[in-house]
């Protein structure tokens, strides 16, 4: 069975890119804790937007998916899901606010693992929730010519709850001896977890979930204010391709999960980026700037299309009604222009 121990990541030199992506990281994580403690109500409604496209984003990478107003309206619990993908929809929102509202308290360990993988699945109502596999899974791709070739073949079931234990027991003792930056050592971990694949369904879903929990417990909390789901979805081929990068040789040991760790540094650093813009956004409204002046400022450092809900989003404070007045009078002037219609309808700027 693979052993797990994280002191080689203490020793070992890494490429610069990866040195600075960090610190990058660690700067901007100075300044969220000082826009939390000085913004806390503003920051609220960026928590609600996150929370909506997290649970859209994760579950859209499965191919779990619904409209966007049904999302909007499961997670506002207005309504009841109609069929087994809303069902796992909602699944994913109670384990996200699990998350959200007691990170602190929640050991890393097989068994409240197996307790949020049944929270996934509860709604479901599938019996395999909260249980490891019971049968041997396999990671595998669908070539051009349309065949499908078996890439990775993760733990077997019958080691799996060994191979859980030990893994988790190997991050413990790396974050308590504190030689190992957490930034190294979550993309680690997380990548055993998948190579592990320890559930008949969820792997993705539940990997994306603990890579939330173990931020937050190391003081990264950007997650909840901009979803790094959605940032994942949005660069999944990336995604896949650090994975299976990094799983070469797993089994023996000698894999590399470089190409894993730059990937997610670089998902992390884009999330801190969007979230001093937001709120920018934020600061330009408390400095009484009208709600055309702040649309217009979106419009104006935006490239390529965007939806009246893509500056509702990155424009928090500001209403809906007053989003779509602010375009309409920006349309009118030639600014931008009105692409599609109805659900459909898109902006770009005109110049």
């Amino acid at each position: 069975m693979r052993t797990f121990n994280y002191d080689a990541l203490e020793i070992r030199s890494w490429d610069t890119d990866i040195l600075n992506l960090i610190a990058r990281i660690h700067e901007r994580k100075g300044r969220q804790d000082l826009y939390v403690r000085q913004k806390p109500v503003e920051l609220d409604r960026l928590v609600e937007i996150a929370k909506i496209q997290s649970t859209e984003s994760s579950n859209k990478i499965e191919g779990i998916v619904t409209t966007a107003s049904r999302i909007k309206r499961l997670l506002e619990e207005k309504t009841t899901p109609r069929n087994r993908d809303e069902k796992e929809i909602v699944g994913y929102r109670d384990v996200l606010n699990t998350i959200h509202e007691s990170y602190e308290h929640i050991p890393i360990s097989p068994s409240f693992i197996l307790q949020l993988h049944r929270d996934l699945l509860k709604k479901a109502g599938l019996s395999f929730g909260g249980h490891f596999k019971n049968v041997q899974n396999y990671i595998s791709e669908t070539l051009p010519d349309g065949t499908v070739s078996t890439r990775f073949t993760p733990v077997a079931p019958f080691e799996t709850p060994e191979a859980i234990e030990n893994l988790c027991n190997a991050y413990e003792r790396a974050m308590s001896s504190e030689k190992v930056d957490s930034l190294l050592l979550i993309p680690v971990f997380i990548c055993d977890f998948l190579c592990i694949h320890p559930f008949n369904d969820g792997n993705g879903r539940m990997s994306r979930l603990l890579t939330l929990l173990l931020l937050y417990q190391n003081g990264y909390a950007v997650g909840k204010y901009i979803s790094i789901e959605k940032q994942i979805e949005k660069t999944k081929d990336l995604y896949y391709d650090s994975l299976e990068a990094s799983d070469a040789q797993w089994h023996e040991g000698r894999n590399d999960p470089t190409p894993f760790i730059r990937y997610m540094l670089e998902v992390i650093l884009a999330c801190y980026v969007e979230f001093e813009e937001r709120v920018g956004m934020m600061t330009e409204s408390g400095n009484r700037s009208n709600a055309y002046d702040i649309v217009r400022k979106y419009v104006e450092e935006k490239i390529g299309r965007f939806t009246g809900s893509d500056v509702l989003s990155h424009c928090p404070k500001i209403g809906r009604s007053s989003v779509l007045a602010s375009l309409k009078k920006l349309t009118e002037e030639g600014i931008i222009l009105r692409k599609g219609s109805g659900r459909s309808t898109f902006y770009v700027r005109a110049n």
